[in-house]
Order: C-alpha cells, then structure tokens, then sequence
C-alpha cells in the first residue's frame, strides 16, 4: 500500500486545506452554510481522495481517485475567484491560494499522466 503523506501534492493540499480554514474564518457569517461550507469541503476533498486512492490496490484505482482530486481543485478554484469577486477574500490572499490550487493541479496532472503511462 502507499503512504500517502509522503506524496508531497497530499502535503500541499493539506497546506491548502488549513489556509481555507483559516481564511474563511473572516467569512460574513450568513455565508457559513453557502460559501463557507462549500470551501471547505472541497479543499478537504483533494487530500482527502488522494489518501482514499493510496488505500487502493490498482494504480488505475488510486488513478480514479487523483481524477477526483482534481475535480475537487478545480471547484476550489472557482469558488476562490467567486470569493474574491464577492470581496470576502483580498486579492492578495486570493492569489496565493489561487497559486496554491494551480501548483496542486499541476502535480496531479503529472502523476496522472505518470500512472497513465506506466499502465499503456
């Protein structure tokens, strides 16, 4: 089985997941069930299904999992831009956490394809 605290995209997405919690803290309190809520779920969903596809016992179930991942990181991103347009995230801190998705992005793509190219 893989250990999947030591991929470091499951660690970066962790990172990520404790910057949307603390960020969403400041969040108008009428978005806690709307906005806040969603965040949150879907910044835990990428670390959380890459460790779900680590408990796998195929390289194209673990696959299946990192495809989730990535879903999961795409709506982030949106829900981010959203944030910022509703000015309930500095464009700053938006950034960053817009960089942050996209770098998590990139590496689950890379052991995507990766696995994807060991199974041809």
């Amino acid at each position: 089985m893989r250990d999947y605290k030591k991929y470091i995209v499951w660690q970066k997405s962790h990172e990520l997941v404790l910057d949307i919690y603390k960020t969403t803290r400041d969040f108008p309190k009428d978005e806690l069930f709307a906005l806040t809520s969603q965040m949150k779920r879907s910044s835990s969903s990428i670390p959380t299904n890459i460790a779900e596809g680590c408990g796998r016992n195929s390289d194209k179930d673990f696959c299946r999992f990192l495809y989730f991942a990535f879903g999961s990181a795409n709506e982030l991103e949106y829900q981010i831009i959203l944030s910022i347009d509703l000015q309930f995230i500095q464009i700053e801190n938006g950034q960053k956490l817009l960089f942050q998705v996209e770098e998590i992005k990139k590496m689950l793509n890379g052991l995507i394809t990766k696995l994807n190219n060991a199974n041809s």
